[in-house]
């Protein structure tokens, strides 16, 4: 399981190569049987202008790694992820180290699923919770 678990990581990883998630520096760092975990640090490249990590960079995490957990989860061979929906209760604050977004999957359906994603600073303090709906659309 651990090379294999390994192996999803690494794609997860090259895959965000000159994209959004390259840019906020985005790292997947664990998946499981029905979770993926990224994590992603908080400096000032993130922050809105009182000097705390943005609403909007949580967001942006929150749907990349639930994006990319539905990729692992379906056949991405055969689908175009489209995130459709996301709401976020940002919670608690954050100005420096790092947080983690673990999604968890809610509804597996064939054509919509829906992610529960918890963003969490190094000590599991909630940060942020969201909700993440996906389609998946044929690539034929």
């Amino acid at each position: 399981m651990n090379e294999y678990k390994e192996k999803i990581l690494r794609i997860c990883n090259e895959n965000s190569k000159n994209t959004l998630m390259e840019t906020l520096e985005i790292e997947y760092v664990d998946v499981g049987e029905n979770f993926l975990v990224g994590k992603m640090p908080v400096t000032s490249k993130v922050y809105q202008p009182d000097g705390v990590l943005h609403g909007g960079a949580m967001v942006a995490l929150a749907e990349s790694v639930g994006s990319a957990a539905s990729y692992i989860f379906l056949n991405a061979q055969d689908f175009f992820i489209r995130g459709i929906e996301i709401s976020a209760n940002h919670v608690k604050s954050i100005k420096e180290g790092d947080v983690f977004a673990k999604a968890t999957i809610m509804h597996k359906g064939r054509t919509t699923q829906v992610w529960d994603i918890k963003i969490t600073d190094k000590d599991d303090n909630l940060i942020s919770l969201c909700k993440l709906t996906t389609l998946a659309l044929p690539k034929k």
